[in-house]
């Protein structure tokens, strides 16, 4: 999955309006962050291999250490324990979390049988890559419905606020669409290297957010003006 877990990153902002943006979205790709980075390392193996589902044309053969059910929820004990220490906020270190274990949740839907449950164990998948208009359909429904979540707490207070997110989805939107019809990579070495471009997302996220402000008080807020 892709723009799905954009959507996710963008619609926890509705239950922790004070979670950064560049947070959320990194724990909703957190698995695919640091994928490329195995895959560099030869801890992990993946082939092109046009066929293998009507949507993509990667092959995972390997990804335990960042795609098995076990390593994804020790990844996302991790975030809460670090980022508990970062934003001091119990609320949004488990809510961060989630969203890394989010990352094999959406994904088991998308992928064929290929997600282990633990290194070396079985693999699970329920294949929705194997329909393209299954595929747009269920993935561009999570976008909406990120998009309406994140807009619904948020609004901008320049262009600046507005152009970033808009051409933010526009760019991932096309990316996501053209999959299916754009020429596999030559290599293995060519998907990790082009995978790193998703830490990009991090800083994009911190300027949509500086032309953007709450619209609605925080948590913190909340409280403050009940005690």
């Amino acid at each position: 999955m892709f723009v799905g877990h954009l959507a996710a990153g963008l619609g926890a902002k509705k239950l922790a309006p004070e979670m950064p943006l560049w947070a959320g979205i990194g724990a909703a790709f957190g698995m695919d962050l640091i994928w490329p980075v195995f895959l560099l390392a030869g801890l992990e193996v993946v082939h092109v291999a046009p066929g293998a589902t009507a949507f993509t044309p990667l092959d995972f053969v390997s990804y335990p250490w960042t795609h098995s059910l076990l390593f994804v929820v020790v990844w996302s004990l991790v975030v809460v324990l670090v980022a508990h220490r970062i934003f001091k906020s119990g609320w949004i270190a488990v809510l961060l979390g989630a969203l890394v274990l989010s990352h094999w949740v959406l994904d088991a839907i998308t992928h064929r049988p290929d997600l282990p449950l633990w290194p070396g164990g079985p693999v699970v998948g329920l294949g929705l890559w194997y329909s393209i208009p299954g595929t747009l359909i269920l993935e561009g429904s999570l976008l909406l419905a990120g998009i309406w979540l994140y807009t619904s707490v948020t609004r901008a207070t320049s262009k600046e606020g507005v152009w970033s997110l808009v051409t933010l989805l526009v760019l991932t939107t096309v990316i996501w669409v053209s999959k299916p019809w754009v020429p596999p990579a030559q290599s293995a070495a060519t998907v990790a290297w082009s995978s790193l471009a998703l830490w990009g997302l991090l800083p994009w996220a911190r300027w949509i957010e500086r032309g953007r402000v709450l619209q609605q008080p925080t948590a913190e807020d909340w409280w403050s003006e009940r005690l």
